[in-house]
């Protein structure tokens, strides 16, 4: 009889320790489980809100004009970024300030110049980014955008902001 009493408590025992290991094995599991969920929910906002963003590497811009096509809201906008012959970095949007409801109101790189494909106005590369108004690219001010020594960074609001410049950009007539 007493055999049998210890053998019951033994299964007992035994089975209330399997009990505990797997409940805190399923705790210990839910945990993990939702921590991943979590952590891959706060990298997707990072990410999206990084993808939404227009991030330009210093190291890319060089004499030679840059064009980053971007969207926002479903609009297709493009940014220059330029080395001015001064060495400084200069940022606009690829449409000019009078033209950019032609639909062709956009630049090409000719020389150190930058010429409308509408009215065919030429435009030094030391005057991007200097002023506003005119026949000339958009200039995107210090105020607009990020700058450190490894990029530019042009927020997603902006862009949503600016994207009524680009309605008509390069359509087809």
């Amino acid at each position: 009889m007493k055999a049998k009493g210890i053998s019951i408590l033994k299964t007992a025992v035994v089975a209330a320790m399997s009990l505990l290991v797997l409940t805190a094995c399923s705790s210990n599991a839910a945990t993990k489980t939702q921590e991943t969920t979590a952590l891959k929910s706060e990298n997707n906002s990072k990410s999206a809100q990084a993808d939404t963003d227009l991030v330009i590497p210093v190291s890319d811009i060089s004499e030679k004009v840059s064009f980053y096509p971007v969207e926002a809201d479903g609009t297709k906008m493009e940014v220059l970024a330029v080395k001015a012959p001064d060495g400084t970095i200069r940022t606009a949007f690829n449409t000019c300030q009078v033209c950019y409801d032609s639909g062709r109101g956009y630049y090409k790189q000719d020389g150190n110049e930058l010429v409308c494909q509408n009215c065919g106005n030429r435009f030094p590369m030391s005057r991007v980014e200097v002023e506003a108004g005119g026949c000339n690219p958009w200039p995107i001010f210090d105020q607009n955008k990020t700058v450190t020594d490894e990029s530019i960074t042009i927020s997603s609001d902006f862009l949503k902001e600016s994207k009524q410049i680009f309605a008509n950009w390069k359509k087809t007539y």
